[in-house]
């Protein structure tokens, strides 16, 4: 049994499961993708920070007196098929998504009866999106369901409260947080527990400790649950399951502890933006270097998507979920169930990324150019002659190659059209014998 101390918590082994998957979505939804400008902080930006174009918005746009939670009622979701959500997860090759129970606004996609009225099944839909969404991903997919939950709340008067008193005082967690975390574990069986947003307060405020002791103990996920490490001040990259360190993490070299790299295809927000332009979303191409830069340093990629206050997954995300899928059809051999391999990138060619595949004993070479030159020089394979055996994954025939020396090799690719190629915006060599 886990102690209620980072000491024993932190020696869990992550299940397996986490690692192998490499690939997840994630979901940011809620009350503030009704007003669905600027950021997800939205409300913090327009009433604590009053930046100009959140208050210049409401004023041009809403009457006066109008409220934050005059919104709640406009979260109305009537597009939400969870079904079609359910497919278009499958399609993208993810193998976890992550919804957002909770956001710091307090409003829950869950009926909680900790948030009273403050809910999407008193108000706006009517409805438990966590438990349809939920339903629709088990019945249809094989993906992990994962719930994001934001410890604190910014404006709850009793969080505030608790903060004036230098977080002497604990009536937030006891009543409101803690309460949550137990409810959506019992009632949604999450296999990833995902907490954010510690509103400065320690771990010992959040009582974090003794809710992953639980978790891990005695929840009906207790053996297949996994966490990441947002678990109070201080804790973050330090404690907990995976780390995440920093939004949009994405270090360019191995590390020794498990890692995830959550970020937004929209650059600048995680909710979903009516004011978007085609140029702040990534392309596929820059979605294709983010994973194979991730999985070869050891890490998964959580790729954020943010649908809208009508409940639809916008048509250029869905793109961009179903490339990936199609990209991954070709080379997920060379993304899930590797390990990180000896080097991660080359050091001869810039732009190409290793993984290995222990069960096979390939090494995975993926390179996002594809050379003018029809040949490609990899500094960082040993090769054997006689032995070792190159192929371009979707390609049928055998690559040829010479060795470099000590090190290296020089690979001839097959002259293809356009329209021959396996896949675009990325490529994968299988090296086999290889030392």
């Amino acid at each position: 049994r886990y102690e209620p101390t980072w000491g024993s918590l932190d020696a869990r082994p992550l299940p397996a499961w986490f690692d192998e998957a490499k690939l997840g979505v994630f979901i940011h939804w809620g009350v503030f993708s009704v007003p669905s400008f600027g950021s997800e902080w939205f409300w913090w930006y327009w009433q604590k920070e009053k930046r100009e174009p959140y208050v210049k918005f409401m004023e041009a746009n809403y009457p006066p007196g109008f409220s934050y939670e005059d919104f709640g009622p406009l979260f109305t979701a009537e597009f939400f098929d969870p079904n079609q959500w359910a497919d278009i997860l499958k399609a993208s090759g993810a193998k976890y998504v992550v919804l957002t129970s909770k956001h710091h606004e307090g409003f829950t996609l869950w009926g909680s009866k900790y948030s009273w009225n403050w809910n999407a099944v008193d108000m706006g839909p009517k409805r438990d999106l966590v438990a349809e969404l939920a339903a629709s991903v088990r019945n249809r997919t094989d993906l992990h369901f994962g719930l994001y939950h934001s410890l604190f709340e910014w404006f709850n008067r009793l969080f505030l409260e608790d903060a004036s008193n230098a977080f002497k005082t604990r009536k937030f967690p006891t009543s409101k947080s803690l309460p949550e975390l137990y409810e959506i574990v019992t009632k949604y069986q999450p296999e990833i527990i995902w907490s954010d947003g510690d509103g400065n307060a320690p771990d010992t405020y959040w009582n974090s400790t003794g809710f992953l002791a639980w978790l891990y103990n005695d929840s009906p996920v207790r053996d297949t649950v996994v966490t990441n490490d947002r678990w109070g001040a201080g804790s973050i990259c330090t404690h907990g399951g995976f780390y995440t360190c920093s939004d949009r993490y994405n270090p360019g070299h191995l590390l020794s502890h498990k890692w995830e790299n959550c970020m937004t295809i929209d650059r600048s927000s995680w909710g979903y933006r009516r004011d978007a332009r085609l140029g702040d979303y990534l392309a596929i191409e820059d979605l294709v270097k983010q994973l194979a830069e991730t999985v070869s340093c050891g890490g998964n990629l959580l790729m954020n998507i943010g649908p809208t206050h009508d409940g639809r997954i916008p048509v250029v995300f869905e793109e961009r979920l179903r490339q990936v899928g199609a990209w991954l059809k070709v080379n997920g051999e060379a993304i899930y169930g590797t390990k990180p391999w000896r080097a991660q990138n080359d050091t001869v060619t810039p732009g190409v990324w290793y993984t290995f595949s222990p069960k096979e004993g390939k090494v995975n070479a993926i390179f996002l150019n594809w050379p003018v030159s029809g040949t490609l020089e990899l500094g960082e394979p040993q090769s054997k002659l006689g032995e070792t055996q190159v192929k371009l994954a979707g390609y049928k025939e055998l690559l040829k190659w010479v060795a470099l020396g000590e090190k290296g090799m020089v690979i001839a690719l097959p002259q293809l059209t356009p329209q021959q190629l396996p896949c675009q915006w990325g490529w994968t060599l299988q090296l086999t014998d290889v030392n």
